[in-house]
């Protein structure tokens, strides 16, 4: 089994910037990365609150971070991180693939949307259904959609899809689908990418990773960063602010 100083779970803002951190204080670090790196803002066609490149879209700004934390050292792999253990001052880290060896891991995994109710999705029947409006919007130029959701996500997923759709219905979850729509957009809330995890660090109801702005997990030497972690501000600046945390806290463990 291959041995790093620190196995990161999470290729987004907040792994790839804690790799940048960890990278930068001469220690070995591995990135785990289930999907494609660069995390849910790959989608974001323009971001305007990331200092110093205003209007950037989101995949330059994830490749610019990536490309930085290889150039720097940090090794990717595209593997499913589905446990880890601890033994003595080292912990394992399982993925669908391998295992690996580190001194300290730190959990950025960060959201995935959450689904539509088992009733909604069989009213669907075969609509299709997206979680990205700016990513599928222009497949329904001219047509009628709904979006499904009540926060502000859905406002805003509701005023872009006006601009291309004919028609945008809007409902709660569990209401019944519109016939006339031809695509469903879920925007009812994200959960966190936690359930690998159960019963190995302390979670609150929601899944989501309890620490405070240190990074601190239950468990010594594990950190958590970004989105997943119990928080109240979830930005790309707080995602990455947490990454260089996680990172520092990490490499002072380690000594």
């Amino acid at each position: 089994m291959k041995e790093y100083d620190v196995i990161i779970v999470g290729a987004g803002i907040a792994g790839l910037t804690a790799a940048i951190y960890v990278a930068r204080a001469n220690k070995t670090v591995l990135v785990l990365e289930s999907k494609i790196h660069g995390g849910q803002i790959i989608n974001t066609f323009k971001i305007d609150n990331w200092p110093g490149d205003y209007g950037v879209s989101g995949a330059n700004l994830m490749q610019k971070i990536y490309a930085q934390a290889v150039d720097l050292g940090a090794k990717v792999e595209y593997e499913d991180a589905v446990g880890i253990t601890k033994k003595d001052d080292k912990f394992t880290v399982v993925t669908d693939d391998n295992e690996y060896i580190a001194g300290a891991v730190i959990l950025a995994m960060g959201t995935e949307p959450r689904k539509l109710s088992e009733k909604q999705t069989k009213d669907a029947g075969k609509r299709a259904i997206s979680y990205c409006a700016t990513c599928d919007g222009a497949l329904y130029k001219g047509k009628p959609v709904v979006v499904v959701g009540s926060g502000n996500t859905a406002k805003h997923e509701i005023a872009y899809l006006k601009n291309i759709a004919s028609e945008v219905y809007h409902i709660h979850h569990d209401d019944p689908i519109p016939e006339p729509a031809v695509a469903v957009f879920v925007a009812i809330g994200r959960v966190p990418n936690t359930g690998f995890l159960k019963d190995f660090v302390k979670m609150d109801s929601k899944g989501y990773v309890v620490a405070g702005e240190d990074c601190h997990t239950s468990v010594k030497g594990v950190f958590v960063a970004g989105d997943c972690r119990t928080k109240s501000v979830r930005q790309l600046v707080t995602a990455s602010a947490d990454g260089a945390v996680s990172a520092i806290e990490a490499v002072q463990y380690l000594g």
